[in-house]
């Protein structure tokens, strides 16, 4: 217990070295590892776009959405439609259509959803995201002229200028530049005075909705930027892939961000991106092994069971605490520093 008149203990940042050490590590995966295994990774950081979506809606904001693939194929499937049908491949023009398509079509699904007259529940957004997600993979499942059942090809390369980006480190540092700026924008947004009040829907809507704070408003903003950033995932995967179809914007894929965040750890952002990494190369090496191919999917659901169960907080509990993870917006030592001292007589200034 510390002692009157000293500060409080500053205690040990775990999540800077965390995100240092994981920026590290992929920096340096194309360099020691195969381009097999760099087109590899390269889908993980995809999927990691996906993720930190999920993040924001529900680690930050307290929505529970299922339909965050939503939004990822519908930005696939149109960058494939520019390519396929307009021969439009530069990654200048793909990357802000993706995002805008990602961004527009989040908003529509979240004014229907969050900005009706009456406050949503939180079943009600998350089966109503569900509800949009399967009716959109049901609608381009039965759409011939965006292949239907058997999806897009996307034949041609992203390019810049005449310069073909053909999957592999190439590719792969491009991906991770612009998760890069997405963490950074994500995390500076979190952290700030619209992160504050981000927080406090979290911790108490009513409460908050009773100081005369518009929290559908702060809901529909958040979830529309969510939707821009898994809108770039998506356009970006469809090249990548040289697919798209009807399963990227399921609700299966929309499950798997679900469980890529809980499985990591909401709250935290770097956690969802753990969780991609940790659950793809546990799906990747069971499925290598011939006594378990039928059953790979099992064993895997039993240990993200396992441990979203036991470990609420996700694998990132075990490093990061509490109170660094839901954060304190620095007004711990703004407040002891502004303390009154002991011998003002508790007016905070001289006597």
């Amino acid at each position: 217990m510390a002692l009157p008149g000293t500060p409080p203990r500053k205690q040990r940042k775990i999540m800077p070295i965390l995100e240092v050490g994981v920026l590290v590590a992929l920096l340096l995966v194309p360099l020691v590892t195969s381009d097999f295994h760099t087109i590899i990774a390269s889908r993980m950081l995809l999927l990691a776009f996906l993720a930190i979506s999920f993040d924001l809606c529900w680690g930050y904001s307290g929505i529970m959405t299922f339909g965050q693939a939503l939004f990822f194929g519908m930005a696939g499937y149109v960058s494939a439609l520019l390519a396929n049908k307009a021969g439009f491949v530069q990654i200048w023009g793909i990357v802000p259509v993706s995002m805008a398509v990602g961004l527009v079509s989040a908003f529509l699904v979240g004014w229907f959803l969050l900005l009706g007259r009456r406050t949503p529940t939180i079943i009600f957004v998350a089966l109503g995201t569900l509800t949009a997600s399967y009716a959109a993979e049901r609608l381009v499942a039965g759409w011939q002229w965006v292949g239907a059942a058997n999806g897009m090809s996307v034949w041609d390369f992203l390019k810049v200028g005449p310069y073909e980006i053909e999957p592999g480190p190439t590719f792969y540092y491009i991906i991770l530049g612009f998760l890069i700026v997405c963490y950074v924008a994500s995390r500076w947004i979190v952290r700030s005075q619209f992160g504050l009040v981000l927080a406090g829907m979290r911790q108490n809507e009513e409460r908050l909705a009773f100081f005369g704070y518009r929290v559908q408003r702060f809901k529909a903003l958040v979830f529309s930027f969510a939707g821009m950033v898994t809108g770039l995932a998506g356009g970006l995967y469809a090249f990548h892939e040289g697919f798209i179809g009807p399963g990227n914007l399921g609700i299966v894929q929309s499950t798997y961000a679900v469980l890529y965040g809980l499985f990591g750890g909401v709250g935290t952002l770097l956690g969802p991106v753990l969780g991609v990494g940790a659950i793809e190369m546990i799906a990747f090496n069971l499925s290598d092994i011939d006594e378990l191919k039928p059953y790979w999917p099992v064993v895997l659901g039993a240990i993200m069971l396992v441990v979203v169960t036991y470990r609420p907080t996700g694998i990132t509990g075990f490093l990061v605490s509490t109170r660094e993870r839901i954060g304190t917006f620095g007004l711990i030592r703004d407040a002891w520093r502004d303390r009154p001292k002991p011998d003002d007589g508790g007016s905070g200034g001289p006597a």
